[in-house]
């Protein structure tokens, strides 16, 4: 008998992608992958992805990780409260689970960074444990294939979309699992879904799938505006390091004051970067300063060593771009 689920699976064996954590479902790579696709796509986290591998093979290697080393390799990723519960997870493994990542998606749940949908990727594809993995390409693709006229941002109609899901559960769990959302990635896509190339569009109820699944209005981001000062002595720069908690904690950041002794101030142009729930309207100046204290680093270290933060790259390399023009004349 012809099934969605069968539907499903026959066309996910012919069309996924090819991608380098699916190839052995080992359970680390999984949980890197899953990690680093939050707020990132996964053709841009891919690179990301093969280089932590090298740096950090295992939970082991994770787990005593250097937290500048750590900080640099997920440099351009952004979200860096990720990577800090990377770490954390490590540690926490290593103490309660004998080096590994638990096997269910219940005892997933109760490390640091691992919420519900996390969990239930790595147990069903991994473990193969029959558990739902809810992301938002499956609700997506839940919300259009039921017709569901509700607000998805809703506990209840969060629950009602994991029940059915739940109940439409088959093996091979982990092929199932990763087929929905692969479906959702490539064909029940955002605004303008591919319907005629929906292997399941027969048993889709929606009428007007592009207009699924109905969200709330966002909330507008709140605006800050940033003077910076990029204090350069001998081809040093000097950096701060932020607070331990908040917005890019213990990343490092220029200064937002004049240094007491300078010589010079040379613009750098104006930048706005987007976060989540705010935007930075940042304008940067390069100041030569006269005198070197602590806190400056050589421009190596820079580019070997230290995580800058994406929202202020765009001033370091204006500031290498002047550096270089100054040198040349």
């Amino acid at each position: 008998m012809k099934t969605m689920q069968n539907e499903l699976l026959e066309w996910y064996a012919k069309n996924h992608r090819d991608l380098a954590f699916r190839k052995d479902q080992d359970a680390y790579k999984i949980w890197i992958s899953e990690i680093m696709a939050q707020q990132t796509r996964i053709e841009a986290m891919l690179p990301y992805f093969e280089r932590f591998l090298i740096l950090f093979p295992n939970l082991t290697a994770l787990a005593n990780a250097d937290d500048e080393a750590l900080h640099k390799a997920w440099q351009g990723l952004g979200y860096y409260s990720r990577c800090r519960n990377l770490k954390k997870c490590a540690i926490e493994c290593m103490k309660r689970f004998h080096g590994e990542l638990p096997k269910t998606k219940a005892e997933l749940k109760t490390l640091p960074g691992i919420g519900e949908y996390t969990a239930g990727a790595i147990a069903s594809i991994a473990y193969k444990e029959k558990v739902s993995a809810i992301d938002g390409n499956v609700i997506r693709v839940f919300s259009r294939l039921y017709d569901i006229q509700e607000d998805v941002t809703s506990i209840k109609t969060r629950r009602k979309i994991e029940s059915l899901v739940d109940r439409s559960l088959v093996q091979p769990i982990d092929q199932y699992n990763q087929a929905i959302m692969e479906l959702g990635a490539l064909i029940c896509i955002p605004k303008v879904p591919k319907c005629s190339a929906c292997p399941i569009r027969e048993f889709c109820q929606a009428s007007d799938p592009a207009s699924l699944p109905i969200k709330p209005e966002k909330k507008k981001r709140k605006k800050e505006k940033k003077v910076l000062y990029v204090w350069v002595h001998d081809g040093r720069v000097h950096l701060n390091k932020r607070k331990a908690t908040g917005l890019l904690a213990n990343m490092y950041e220029f200064d937002e004051k004049l240094p007491a002794h300078y010589e010079s101030v040379v613009s750098l142009g104006e930048y706005t970067h987007i976060f989540s729930h705010v935007e930075w309207e940042m304008q940067a100046n390069l100041v030569y300063t006269n005198k070197e204290d602590s806190g400056f680093y050589a421009m190596d270290e820079i580019e070997n060593e230290i995580a800058l933060p994406s929202a202020f790259k765009p001033f370091y390399e204006r500031l290498k771009e002047v550096i270089f023009d100054e040198e040349k004349n």
